[in-house]
């Protein structure tokens, strides 16, 4: 079986603008160092995850890698996961970080991601932090623009609205 490697790509200054800018939107008081640091420290642990799970595209048969044990990690929830309890432990005091899903519970369709809020702002306002969908090229937009899913908050992962 032969696959494609995929080479991380660098972040570039305009897409981690991008991403500084969707943030910053969401609260426009919160200093714009945290929002640039934010946006840098999710590009570069994406990064880091695409290396480490030895990605492969597209994110299917990546996917399928993992599932017959020749990956050991790289499904969408993993990466979320991730993204998930690295953030918190950077402890960003105007920020808080939620995990959606979209399917829950249908094997094939059921898709994770992260979503990222202002402090005690609302997972629908928040903006939606995706590097699954792309085979780890960073995804983002607002929850309420992104059209391909229906995301829901994953309460039951652990991950609780304060």
């Amino acid at each position: 079986m032969v696959g494609c490697v995929v080479t991380p790509p660098l972040p570039s200054e305009m897409r981690t603008a991008q991403l500084s800018k969707l943030l910053q939107s969401l609260d426009k008081s919160i200093p714009q160092d945290e929002v640039m640091h934010l946006s840098q420290d999710i590009f570069h642990k994406t990064q880091k995850l695409t290396k480490e799970f030895e990605l492969t595209s597209p994110p299917l048969f990546h996917n399928s890698l993992v599932n017959i044990g020749i990956r050991e990690k790289g499904l969408c929830y993993h990466w979320s996961d991730a993204l998930y309890v690295h953030l918190l432990q950077k402890k960003y005091p105007h920020f808080e970080f939620h995990l959606v899903g979209a399917n829950i519970g249908e094997y094939f369709f059921e898709h994770n991601a992260l979503v990222v809020v202002a402090k005690n702002g609302s997972i629908p306002n928040g903006i939606l932090v995706d590097p699954w969908r792309n085979s780890g090229k960073l995804y983002f937009s607002r929850v309420v623009e992104d059209k391909k899913y229906q995301w829901k908050h994953r309460e039951e992962r652990g991950c609780a609205i304060r």
